[in-house]
């Protein structure tokens, strides 16, 4: 984000009313994120314990012994005694090191064996000090989910999957795995994403523009963002739209005062294509 953008869309998030942020070490805003949240308990307008700020372990830092100094780092920057919830953001390593997307000279990505058990322990460790209140993952399939909570001699299963979720990936199977686990779902994208090809997949039309959305979006005098929205909170999805556009994040923020109807809801998710726009290539 260009400088400054940050600090002030945060501090207009606050004041909207969201309490829930989503960070993460390799969004490099972190220091922006922290001195918004300062800002805001120094006016009085909100303590630390208002707010739900989830923090995410990056893929050059699996090794267990860098859980720990990673999480410190990024409490350092944030100049926070700890974040709300730490998750796993992938459950796949880069090579450990300073260089957050390791390649070799051909370019191609330099990978590093991970054992995700050996990396949870450590996780664990985090809350067991203090550092993170829950402890969570992200992008994890029901598979991986498994061998996490298989794992002999688990101590806390992770209390949320951050992955992508909107009315064209409605993940109806990961959902109902994650509910019989009393893990939650937090949908990344939940309104489609931005239409760069670096790392979109631009062939799937824009979630936005669905006509079934606009159309029951016109029938509450709401956005198509806001009734894809609506429809994932009442799946019991959490959601965390991206905005640094003042005006839309106060929309993305008026989904409370209506609600859809259990046809509504049938016929979104209808929409579904399976389809990620996400891809994570690498």
């Amino acid at each position: 984000t260009p400088k400054g953008s940050c600090l002030e869309s945060v501090k207009i998030a606050i004041d909207t009313g969201y309490r829930h942020i989503d960070g993460a070490f390799v969004y490099y805003n972190e220091h922006e994120v922290g001195q918004a949240i300062r800002e805001k308990i120094a006016e009085g307008k909100i303590k630390r314990e208002d707010i739900f700020y989830c923090g995410k372990l990056w893929n050059t830092c699996h090794p267990p012994e860098l859980v720990r100094p990673t999480l410190e780092k990024t409490l350092k920057i944030l100049q926070l005694d700890y974040v709300d919830l730490y998750i796993i953001e992938l459950p796949m390593a880069f090579k450990p090191g300073d260089a957050i997307y390791p390649k070799d000279e051909n370019g191609k990505f330099i990978y590093h064996e991970t054992d995700l058990c050996a990396t949870w322990e450590a996780m664990e460790a985090c809350k067991d000090a203090g550092l993170a209140k829950s402890i969570g993952v992200s992008n994890f399939n029901r598979r991986q989910l498994e061998m996490i909570l298989n794992k002999p001699g688990l101590k806390y299963k992770p209390v949320s999957n951050q992955v992508e979720c909107h009315p064209y990936f409605t993940q109806p199977k990961l959902l109902e795995f994650c509910r019989q686990h009393d893990i939650v779902i937090v949908g990344y994208s939940p309104l489609g994403t931005s239409r760069d090809e670096t790392w979109v997949n631009v062939s799937s039309p824009p979630l936005l523009k669905d006509p079934v959305l606009n159309a029951i979006g016109k029938k509450y005098k709401k956005t198509a963002a806001q009734v894809a929205l609506r429809f994932s909170i009442q799946r019991g999805v959490v959601v965390i739209p991206k905005s640094f556009n003042s005006q839309r994040i106060r929309e993305n923020f008026q989904i409370f005062d209506f609600s859809l109807t259990e046809k509504e809801m049938k016929e979104i998710e209808a929409l579904n294509k399976n389809v990620r726009y996400v891809e994570l290539l690498m």
